[in-house]
């Protein structure tokens, strides 16, 4: 076995992958078996080099202090005999060759500005991209791509320089001056054309073209299934398919018309100059957006005028009677709403598009979303979805077929189970919206794009599905006993305080992770600055809130018993939603983090489940 040349904490001269540059490094480790040594750059990444692609400094500096000595000396020389009245012809001699030697250094000159713009455009830091390079061998193949392109682009332009200077012995100061200026623009054009390039998406999530095509009509159909199922007398999976109503019947201009309403109510209230205004995270051109947080108080508005409407008599239960007719009136406004995003995204630069929709495929940009923060004005329209018109309505819906119960019923007041679904969904929005600033780190918001899948997710999935326990209660009342109601209660408040404070514990250790408050946390520092948590909750599971989301998910479905598996639909998708999330995060962090994110997962090995999954 070959012995080491290099110790652990020596500082070295390391090769940056897949370029000739060399830049100072500090050996970390060396790998016995796979004879690689581990390095860590200034700005804190880590790599694992051959002992081939690192030097010693001392060569390094002999050679700098080699070229430094000679170089006075000899521009010394040439300037004192060049100006000798008595060697004319020397003088022009020399004159010749000071003028092709500073050609050539002119030459180096200008190679060295591209690659140095090279490598600032392909490994210029930025917090908020996903994709940027962190020392992961993928990431390695795309840059040398990158750098062969601007190798071959700039090809043609050297090979006239020659030309020029070869039949051209002096050319004029003019000509000089345009050729520098032609050259910089070929040196930024061929930067932008990478840039362009590089940011496309080159991963495609949901089954590429053909998957996202399909789920366009899967998701809509599924929604309209499980409503029609609900209202059967035997919701069994076995009944299949429902009988379908007819086509006219699913489209009602009213309905269309009270949600047109709501939708720009809500708006309305997002616009409303109260609450404080926060700036989000850093987009990949380092410019932060303005976010008002006022979701709270549009929820608090929006209960005062169903509360008022309640007053004056007005019937709520009609959301009920025409439920399907609002969920197709909810699913063609976002259709339209989803094309009308696309349409402007054409229009969008380049640094606006999301990282995740950027494919150049029609389909899979138009189902994930082609814009990243689509805005009218300051008027956010993926941030005002996210939590507005969608989430509130869920209460709304869940408040209306409580009603429903008690008239269809007869009763005084409504069901125990009903009280259960209504109440734990309640604090589940109500957390939502007073937490309403931590949406602005989730990936929603700083990764996917404004697309059909939010649009839909917003407007239709997340109030006509997540409120389908309360709509099966009433065609379907289930009597529980108190202390079933008791365990669930607890079930559910176990769930609660998992989620809450895990998603607490990462928020407050991201704004401040000097905080003595969270003096007791450890963390494994990585080559972006920020620090992934390996004790309190995160170093039980790597997603703690999602299992606190799976657990309250439970408790939603309980109360409504287990004569059918219809109400458990919503604990079975989000069981796969949040696997989904899980390995599209275990990807994107791998991606992001490298090497720390290894030791992480061997330091927290259970991804959701602990001592299952």
């Amino acid at each position: 076995m070959p012995n080491r040349r290099f110790a652990d904490g020596e500082m070295v001269m390391g090769r940056w992958p897949g370029s000739v540059l060399y830049y100072e490094v500090q050996v970390t480790s060396y790998n016995d078996v796979s004879h690689l040594y581990t390095v860590k750059y200034k700005d804190g990444t880590e790599l694992e080099l051959k002992e081939s692609d690192i030097r010693s400094q001392s060569s390094f500096k002999h050679r700098k202090s080699q070229s430094s000595s000679s170089s006075p000396s000899r521009r010394s020389s040439s300037r004192s005999r060049s100006r000798s009245p008595g060697r004319p012809a020397k003088g022009r001699r020399r004159s010749s060759s000071q003028s092709r030697e500073h050609k050539d250094d002119r030459k180096k000159i200008i190679q060295e500005t591209n690659i140095a713009l090279l490598v600032l455009v392909l490994f210029k830091p930025s917090e908020n991209n996903t994709r940027r390079y962190n020392g992961e061998p993928e990431s390695t193949e795309r840059n040398d791509t990158s750098r062969i392109t601007l190798e071959q682009k700039l090809k043609p332009d050297l090979e006239t320089e020659r030309v020029l200077e070869q039949y051209s012995l002096r050319p004029r100061k003019e000509e000089k001056k345009k050729e520098e200026i032609y050259s910089e623009k070929k040196i930024f054009e061929t930067i932008k054309t990478i840039e362009k390039a590089s940011s496309k998406t080159k991963e495609l999530e949901f089954g590429g073209r053909i998957g996202t095509f399909m789920l366009i009509f899967f998701l809509p159909a599924t929604v309209f299934y499980l409503l029609l199922m609900c209202k059967q007398d035997d919701p069994s999976l076995l009944n299949f398919p429902p009988p379908l109503p007819a086509l006219e019947s699913l489209w009602e201009a009213r309905a269309f018309g009270v949600f047109l309403l709501w939708f720009f109510l809500q708006a309305l209230f997002y616009l409303l100059p109260i609450g404080k205004v926060v700036e989000g995270l850093p987009l990949s051109n380092g410019r932060k957006l303005h976010y008002r947080i006022n979701g709270f108080y549009a929820f608090v508005l929006t209960a005062a005028a169903i509360g008022t409407l309640l007053y004056f008599e007005f019937e709520l239960h009609y959301l009920y009677d025409h439920f399907m007719q609002f969920a197709v009136s909810a699913a063609a406004f976002s259709m339209g709403l989803s094309i009308y995003l696309y349409i402007r995204s054409l229009k969008a630069p380049e640094e606006e598009l999301a990282p995740g929709g950027n494919s150049g495929y029609f389909v899979y940009d138009f189902f994930t979303g082609h814009e990243l923060n689509p805005r009218i004005g300051s008027f956010d329209l993926k941030y005002f979805c996210e939590l507005r018109p969608g989430l509130i309505g869920w209460v709304v819906i869940n408040l209306a077929m409580l009603l429903a119960e008690m008239k269809i019923h007869n009763q005084s007041m409504p069901s125990l189970s009903m009280i259960l679904v209504n109440s734990f969904q309640l604090l589940y929005v109500v957390d939502a919206l007073w937490n309403e600033e931590a949406i602005l780190t989730t990936m929603d918001i700083t990764h996917d794009g404004f697309g059909f899948m939010l649009a839909f997710g917003d407007l239709v999935w997340v109030p006509f599905v997540y409120s389908l326990q309360a709509f099966y209660l009433v065609g379907h009342p289930t009597a529980i006993s108190w202390p079933v109601a008791a365990a669930i209660t607890i079930l559910n408040c176990i769930g609660y305080y998992i989620f809450r404070s895990a998603n607490s514990q990462k928020n407050s250790f991201r704004r401040n992770p000097a905080d003595p408050k969270l003096a007791y946390l450890k963390f494994i520092p990585t080559a972006t600055g920020k620090g992934l948590l390996v004790t309190g909750w995160w170093g039980f599971v790597r997603h703690p809130n999602y299992l606190g989301d799976i657990i309250m998910a439970l408790a939603w479905s309980l109360p409504c018993g287990f004569n059918h598996i219809l109400p458990y639909f919503y604990v079975i998708y989000f069981i796969c939603l949040l696997v989904h999330r899980e390995a599209r995060d275990e990807h994107h962090c791998k991606q992001k983090y490298g090497l720390a994110w290894e030791r992480y997962c061997q330091r927290v090995p259970y991804r959701i489940f602990p001592y299952i999954y």
